[in-house]
């Protein structure tokens, strides 16, 4: 009886063993996977920007507008913070641009010609975008500073740097590293000059208001 119980206990061992031996070893647990971090756009740039302006300009006396269009380029400085978890930016941004807008006329009350021109133009606007990771669309708006120039031949016309507004929107887009690059359309409205009668053959109000479309490349730090 002995011998019987001590042969099943070892028939027993080793079927066991083999059993054992040929379960699949346990696959070793695998890291999660790590998601790639959101873009964040907080921080200060700087850049630059230019395009091509084109809008009207009435000279009320002559009953005539000038159409003054033309180039623009300069740089933009700015600061953007966007909220933790949140898609919301919020953002503020001035720039200073060299400007070659102008337009002229000629009619039986300007015979010689009368011109319309701006210099340079600046703004200071507030930014709110929504950024979807790279990409972020935007609306802006504020201050636009600028001089306007009233020119009629013969006479010495008129200059004045005027204050305005200016409203817009576009979008940016992270390209590289911490470059981002931008497309803009801002209206601006930088009111009108009088041009009396020492300066323009009547006296008359000049007003200027333009459509300014740009590009821009920035640098964020």
């Amino acid at each position: 009886m002995r011998r019987v119980l001590l042969t099943t206990i070892s028939l027993l061992a080793l079927t066991t063993g083999s059993f054992a031996a040929d379960l699949p070893r346990q696959m070793p647990a695998r890291a999660p996977a790590m998601l790639p971090m959101g873009y964040n756009w907080t921080g200060f740039y700087l850049g630059i920007n230019g395009g091509y302006g084109f809008g009207e300009s009435n000279w009320s006396a002559f009953v005539t507008d000038a159409e003054p269009s033309g180039g623009l380029i300069g740089l933009t400085a700015g600061y953007n913070w966007q909220a933790p978890g949140s898609p919301f930016v919020f953002g503020l941004e001035g720039d200073i641009d060299w400007s070659n807008i102008k337009g002229s006329f000629a009619n039986a009350a300007c015979p010689t010609g009368c011109e319309t021109k701006n210099n340079w133009l600046g703004t200071v606007r507030g930014r709110l975008g929504y950024a979807v990771d790279r990409v972020m669309p935007y609306f802006t708006g504020g201050l636009a500073i600028g001089d306007v120039r009233a020119n009629q031949v013969g006479f010495t016309g008129e200059r004045e740097t005027k204050a305005g507004w200016t409203v817009g929107g576009g979008v940016e887009a992270a390209v590289a590293a911490n470059w981002t690059a931008k497309l803009e359309y801002l209206y601006v409205d930088l009111g009108s000059v009088n041009c009396g009668l020492a300066s323009c053959s009547a006296p008359t109000n000049v007003d200027f208001q333009a459509h300014v479309v740009r590009a821009g490349l920035n640098l964020r730090f």
